[in-house]
């Protein structure tokens, strides 16, 4: 399945009252279900409606600390190549390899920046601008989210 079509699948899940979703196709299966667990780990990432009025049903005093401590990571100055997909984030393309990129490197737009595994598939991740990477914002081996932010490039 094309990974622009499965993003809008996601995105569809996401903002949609649909918690499940499952299409088969002549290349494969996709399975997208969608509940609390993934709206709370989506929280930091990017601000959804859902989250909104969590954070505004809670008391005043407790829901401004967690969300400004979440909020100040996040902020980082220049432009964010964020994760397309969710996935494991992997910085080389083998275990003993040299990474894609490290901090200070020059990249070209269209250029290899890391690769993401989703369901046993490497998926090599792109620089959408040209920049140097002046952040690299997740571990090797980390589990990623859909939006979550992997690199500021200036």
């Amino acid at each position: 399945m094309d990974l622009r079509k499965l993003k809008t699948l996601i995105d569809l899940v996401s903002e949609s009252n649909v918690s499940e979703l499952e299409i088969t196709e002549a290349e494969g299966k996709v399975r997208i279900v969608k509940g609390p667990v993934a709206v709370a780990q989506a929280l930091p990432v990017a601000p959804v409606v859902l989250p909104a009025a969590t954070v505004a049903a809670a008391p005043a005093g407790q829901a401004p600390a967690p969300a400004a401590a979440a909020a100040a990571p996040q902020a980082p100055a220049g432009h964010i190549v964020k994760s397309p997909m969710v996935g494991t984030f992997y910085r080389a393309s083998a275990p003993g390899a040299k990474s894609f990129v490290e901090v200070g490197q020059q990249v070209k737009e269209g250029e290899t920046v890391c690769i993401i595994e989703a369901m046993k598939i490497l998926n090599e991740i792109e620089a959408d601008k040209g920049g140097t990477i002046t952040q690299i914002l997740c571990e090797n081996g980390q589990a990623v989210e859909y939006g979550q932010p992997l690199f500021v490039i200036e």
